[in-house]
């Protein structure tokens, strides 16, 4: 069995093939039951966690298990560890175990871009991103392998990361115009492409902002009861998932317009497995709001670190 950490996963990976083989993975058959997310504490302050993600394809097989203690930083630790297990499909041999904190960043940035490629307009050029975590760069370096964007937006609670993040971005993307963002709302209204991964619990992006024709990715909020958009947002836009049985366990995004009664669970278009095997239309209108709402799925760990395992 192999044992392979961050580092060579770094090494390994390349966005437009990992893209291309989720978008192939989501084309094909696939076990994924519903993850298991368990609190570690029954003090409603701390937020420990420990959670197991399964899924199978005709390749391999795969597990997910992952701790987040979010407190973790004030002791010198990082909040969130993982590992991926990967068995053979054919007879269950254990093949390795793969870092999956790295995979993670990976598999949700190229999500995002994969969406993105079935619901944004192809004439898409501009990018507003809302967070400046470690997600903020591989989000960037993704979409604009789908897309040919001339102007990013950029913001963030922290000034100072923000300038930091569009310095290291006009490194990598010299002909891009980078921009930091004081007004959201004039900003929102501008971009063709709004992706945002905050760690915030109210909503950031208001439908009232977000102009026809934009299409929005939302991945940050993991709480039934936290959401990073309102509910005119969601009550006027096409809605697509990663996972119907995951978001609705898990998304205040949808949650929360599906209690106020202005939204309902048919109401989702479809999932990112839909899409990716034409079982359902992405954008059909250039002046179609579009909302993609991803809390992460097992298959799309368990595809990205069997590419990296491939590569070896």
């Amino acid at each position: 069995m192999k044992l392979i950490d961050a580092d060579l996963v770094n090494r390994s990976l390349q966005f437009p093939a990992l893209i291309a083989a989720l978008e192939q993975g989501f084309q094909q058959d696939f076990g994924m039951p519903q993850r298991q997310v368990f609190a570690l504490s029954n003090d409603p302050l701390k937020h420990d966690g420990f959670a197991v993600l399964p899924a199978w394809n005709q390749d391999v097989i795969g597990v997910k298990a992952f701790t987040y203690f979010p407190e973790n930083a004030q002791m010198g630790y990082a909040s969130l560890y993982s590992k991926i297990l990967l068995f053979s499909r054919e007879h269950g041999v254990p093949l390795a175990m793969v870092d999956g904190t790295s995979v993670t960043y990976w598999r949700t940035a190229a999500v995002s871009a994969l969406a993105s490629r079935y619901l944004s307009r192809g004439n898409s050029q501009s990018l507003l991103l809302l967070g400046t975590g470690r997600l903020a760069i591989p989000l960037v370096i993704a979409h604009m392998t789908v897309r040919e964007l001339t102007r990013v937006f950029l913001w963030g609670r922290d000034a100072a990361k923000v300038s930091e993040l569009k310095q290291h971005l006009e490194l990598i993307f010299p002909h891009v115009q980078f921009v930091e963002v004081l007004d959201l709302a004039t900003s929102t209204a501008l971009a063709d492409i709004i992706v945002s991964a905050t760690g915030s619990s109210t909503p950031l992006i208001f439908g009232a902002s977000v102009s026809a024709g934009s299409h929005v990715d939302l991945l940050g909020n993991h709480s039934p009861v936290g959401r990073e958009c309102d509910s005119a947002l969601i009550q006027n836009a096409s809605v697509f998932v990663d996972s119907r049985q995951n978001v609705l366990n898990e998304a205040g995004e949808l949650l929360i317009p599906i209690q106020e009664g202005v939204f309902q669970a048919t109401d989702i278009k479809g999932e990112l497995a839909d899409l990716c095997s034409k079982k359902c239309a992405g954008r059909e209108r250039d002046d179609e709001i579009t909302v993609f709402k991803s809390v992460g799925t097992a298959l799309s760990d368990l595809i990205a670190a069997h590419l990296v395992l491939k590569s070896q």
